[in-house]
């Protein structure tokens, strides 16, 4: 990896270890709205959405219609819980933040492409002190459409002024993975939100239980 390389990372599970919180604040805001969601529907039918996405399916789901006003109300209720949570509790994917730094410290261009909000991902990058290690941060409200539609990491491609040859995605979505493949990247995936036997399935270029004990010229380079 040189400063003619770079790398597209997710945020939610690839960074910060936080799907528990998304989980436990949108349950607990479709709650307040009389619809039931679990933990395992989560997983399965959310992860990688944004919270548009993630309301939107919801109410689908249940027959109901979702204005925008009420949505709007939705998201702010959902964020707030999730503020709390990472408030109390703000753990990293392990073995990230070196993994991160040792990219920065050689040149390689990095930026987030998520389908989280912005100040979350500004705060958690402060707090963990790697804002400084991306040059852009492509957030949900940078977006039309949301994993797996391959926009955001087009718009991430174009922040790093590279060809897709050039950049790897870090994902640990399903839709991600659908998402960074669209846009023409490898894909390498940690199985900190899925079963590492359901991520194989998908056939990324490298799969890791975490960040552990991994080095940046193990990501899966298209070597030139």
């Amino acid at each position: 990896m040189t400063p003619d390389h770079g790398v597209c990372f997710d945020f939610n599970g690839v960074i910060v270890d936080d799907e528990r919180h998304h989980a436990s604040a949108l349950i607990a805001t479709l709650a307040d709205a009389g619809i039931t969601l679990d933990e395992a529907t989560y997983y399965r039918d959310y992860l990688g959405y944004d919270d548009r996405g993630c309301f939107r399916h919801a109410y689908d789901a249940a027959d109901r219609p979702l204005d925008d006003a009420t949505l709007a109300t939705l998201i702010d209720t959902k964020g707030e819980r999730y503020r709390d949570g990472i408030s109390r509790d703000l753990t990293m994917v392990p073995g990230v933040t070196t993994f991160i730094r040792a990219l920065a410290d050689v040149g390689t261009r990095l930026v987030i492409v998520s389908a989280a909000r912005r100040w979350e991902i500004e705060h958690v990058l402060g707090e963990a002190g790697l804002r400084d290690c991306f040059r852009a941060i492509v957030a949900a409200e940078d977006v039309e459409r949301t994993k797996p539609d391959p926009e955001g990491y087009r718009k991430g491609l174009a922040h790093l002024a590279l060809g897709a040859e050039r950049v790897v995605v870090v994902e640990d979505s399903l839709p991600g993975f659908r998402a960074g493949r669209a846009a023409g990247m490898r894909v390498a995936m940690v199985a900190t939100s899925h079963p590492i036997e359901e991520l194989a399935e998908a056939a990324p270029d490298a799969l890791w239980p975490s960040f552990e004990g991994r080095r940046p010229e193990e990501l899966p380079w298209i070597r030139t």
